[in-house]
């Protein structure tokens, strides 16, 4: 009896062992991919910058919901100290700057994207522009406040809407932006 109840409890222990180290050695999911995007269609790669840094950490990427209704991520987290300069990815015209539920936002409608237009949000951002302003890629709309972000790490969440449709932010931005592959050298002739 004693030798059955050991020889389940090791097996129990092997097995649990044996799914630990494949759920840890495996590839993450697709959607939590940090430099890959969804690739929808209905959103150009008009993106000439990212919003902070050259090429920033994605501590939680794009996860959509299943239903309007349903839990998901509706945007995409890059890491940022407090302070850091954020800008806008492409051109456009703020449309708002301020604070909704204590947290700073400023929203861009990008130029050119259709009807409705497309636009991107950031938060939380101490706004340096204000509602009308015209805004190049690369241009600062504020700074990340040192409150506000609901990452674990120091962040700001960049989303992206068309109307009330949430879509991946990271799709705006062109293949030669989220590559993080080593720059080469080519020769010239």
């Amino acid at each position: 009896m004693r030798v059955n109840r050991c020889v389940r409890v090791c097996t129990r222990l092997i097995l649990l062992l044996f799914l630990t180290a494949w759920a840890l050695l495996a590839p993450p999911p697709r959607l939590l991919a940090a430099a890959t995007p969804l690739g929808d269609p209905a959103v150009p790669a008009v993106g000439r910058a990212w919003p902070v840094g050259l090429r920033p950490p994605v501590l939680r990427g794009w996860e959509p919901p299943a239903t309007v209704y349903s839990r998901g991520h509706r945007g995409v987290d890059l890491a940022a100290a407090p302070g850091t300069p954020v800008r806008a990815v492409a051109a456009g015209r703020v449309s708002f700057a301020g604070r909704v539920a204590g947290k700073g936002v400023v929203s861009v409608e990008l130029t050119g994207t259709g009807d409705p237009p497309l636009r991107t949000t950031y938060e939380p951002v101490t706004a340096s522009v204000e509602e009308g302003d015209e805004m190049e890629p690369g241009e600062v709309i504020g700074t990340v406040d040192a409150t506000g972000s609901h990452c674990t790490a120091p962040c700001v969440h960049w989303g992206l809407r068309r109307g009330e449709t949430y879509l991946n932010p990271l799709s705006l931005l062109p293949p030669w932006l989220l590559s993080r592959g080593p720059s080469r050298l080519l020769p010239v002739y």
